[in-house]
């Protein structure tokens, strides 16, 4: 169960924040240990619709975890005290709502709780790849290298994933804008001039009629496609909370030409970034296949880490676990086994990871480089066609007037 509270700290200042107990005397009882002095505790109420809609607007960038982990990482570099860390950090950023959340990592630790623990209560803000790593520096007593590797690692993470989706977005919206365009000039201005045409009893062109047929069907079933369109949606969501349905529709994104090369760079990348970063920070290699696979993005290459990680635990190597899906590259499995045998896995798997990311930049250059031209190409005929379409027979019926 979950407690809303209203408290006062040792300094007297007023905090407040939620707790999950099961009743309402252990909540206290782990307030208390955090050496707070409690006014008001609630049990929490049933959300209403407002509440749950505002809560869309709680959330934390990628870019607010990178600068807050290269803040944590040199106060600590200052031997400045976990505590005084995030209560200090929780009083500078600028967005509300990671504050809140630091303030109760902060109370979480007065209260007893490793640093990891606490995260991990706020999987909105730190992933469970996140979570894990500060997990391995407080176990290997290298909490500041940690968050610096985070800093790198997500920092890294969000320049090819913003890249990626900038690149997208462009001609996503492009498309999106030319059907809306051509929609409206089917429904509202071609069935205008279409009378015209046939009250001239003029001899339509094929080409005039396909376009006034496509039209009229527009005019009388457009609700009607809108209606399947949105039920469409409704299922396409449904399967995406089944396993078997995300399966699925990775496996297509991983099929479309070109961008289905893309995606897998864009993964392969993410793989041995992950691997490379938690190699160096300690955690042990079933753990980090496992995390990895949670937070690959992508449920293929989810299937693919769950099945490497119970071989690896059966006494497999990576590399050869890894080899037996067809999704892993030859020359990925190849470095990897040198890696493996010569010591140097770590860097073979860093050396992976940038070569990658040059791969997914590369390729992201090259798709904008041809989509923008075949785009004008495409929706110049495409509007043309429509245009000539009509205008043509307007014109011979001019001519023929005169």
């Amino acid at each position: 169960m979950l407690f809303s509270y209203h408290a006062l700290d040792k300094d007297g200042h007023e905090r407040t924040g939620t707790v999950e107990a099961l009743s309402m005397e252990v909540a206290v009882s782990t307030l208390q240990r955090r050496s707070l002095i409690i006014t008001s505790i609630n049990p929490e109420t049933k959300k209403s619709v407002l509440d749950i809609e505002l809560s869309f607007l709680n959330r934390v960038n990628n870019k607010e975890v990178v600068i807050l982990s290269r803040q944590i990482a040199t106060l600590f570099e200052a031997q400045v005290s976990a505590l005084r860390v995030f209560r200090l950090l929780a009083s500078e950023v600028d967005n509300k709502y990671l504050g809140q959340i630091l303030t109760e990592v902060a109370d979480d630790i007065q209260g007893g709780a490793p640093m990891s623990k606490a995260f991990s209560r706020h999987p909105k803000a730190f992933s469970p790849f996140y979570v894990n790593m500060v997990h391995a520096g407080e176990e290997s007593g290298k909490l500041s290298e940690t968050f610096g590797y985070l800093a790198d690692y997500l920092d890294r993470t969000y320049e090819v994933v913003s890249k990626t989706q900038n690149a997208l977005i462009y001609p996503a919206f492009v498309i999106v804008v030319f059907f809306v365009v051509m929609a409206l000039m089917l429904t509202l201005v071609i069935p205008n001039v279409t009378k015209i045409l046939v009250d001239s009893g003029q001899k339509i062109p094929l080409y005039t009629a396909i376009v006034i047929a496509l039209s009229n069907f527009l005019v009388h079933y457009g609700v009607y496609i809108l209606i399947l369109l949105v039920i469409l949606g409704g299922v396409v969501y449904r399967m995406l909370q089944t396993l078997s349905g995300r399966l699925f529709f990775d496996g297509v994104k991983l099929d479309i030409p070109y961008m289905g090369d893309l995606y897998n760079k864009l993964y392969l990348s993410r793989i041995a970034d992950n691997f490379s970063t938690m190699l160096s920070s300690g955690v042990s290699p079933v753990e980090m296949i496992d995390i990895t696979g949670a937070v690959v993005g992508n449920s293929v290459y989810e299937q693919i880490m769950k099945a490497v990680s119970d071989d690896v635990q059966g006494g497999s190597s990576m590399s050869e676990s890894l080899a037996k899906h067809e999704e892993i590259p030859g020359i990925m499995i190849a470095m990897m086994r040198v890696g493996e045998e010569s010591g140097e896995l770590g860097n073979i798997l860093n050396t992976l990871a940038k070569f990658y990311r040059r791969e997914v930049t590369t390729a992201i250059d090259t798709m904008v480089g041809l989509i923008e031209p075949m785009m004008i190409v495409v929706l110049g005929l495409g509007v043309g066609t429509l245009l000539a379409s009509v205008l043509i027979p307007i014109y011979n019926l001019a001519g023929s007037i005169g």
